[in-house]
């Protein structure tokens, strides 16, 4: 089982990041850009809160809004749940099924962001051992 470290270090980028006063519209023409569903606010080297499609969906959209101009900190999500590094992705898994999230940032021991993992990475690690653990059962019955 691989700690989150592991996992990020197979990532091909950093996590994408944009600053709290930067508009909504900005932040989700970042995350179409790369595909992504949300991105982490950073203020001043330090993690100030992460922005998803989610906020966008129920704190814009739903409230008459405009993306233009309503900046990234008024619907942000403040309270970041977050990982440490040497979790294994099954305890992240267990945190992001258990609070109903889908992107988690890493941050070491000084609660720097080291990177972020999203449910859809771990899925894909999860299914990537449980292939590698059939295939070395079959070779052990075929043995």
């Amino acid at each position: 089982m691989k700690t989150l470290k592991q996992l990020l270090g197979e990532k091909p980028r950093a996590p994408l990041s944009v600053a709290p006063d930067d508009s909504v519209f900005s932040a989700l023409e970042l995350m179409a850009r790369h595909d992504i569903g949300a991105v982490l606010v950073m203020r001043d080297g330090q993690l100030a809160g992460i922005f998803s499609e989610r906020d966008y969906a129920r704190k814009v959209i739903l409230l008459g809004k405009s993306s233009k101009e309503t900046a990234v900190k008024e619907i942000m999500t403040e309270k970041v749940l977050y990982a440490l590094p040497e979790q294994t992705t099954d305890q992240a898994m267990a945190l992001m099924t258990e609070k109903h999230i889908r992107h988690l940032p890493v941050l070491d021991a000084s609660r720097r962001v080291i990177g972020m993992v999203s449910i859809g990475d771990l899925v894909k690690e999860t299914i990537s051992q449980q292939a590698f653990l059939i295939q070395q059962l079959e070779q052990y019955i075929a043995s």
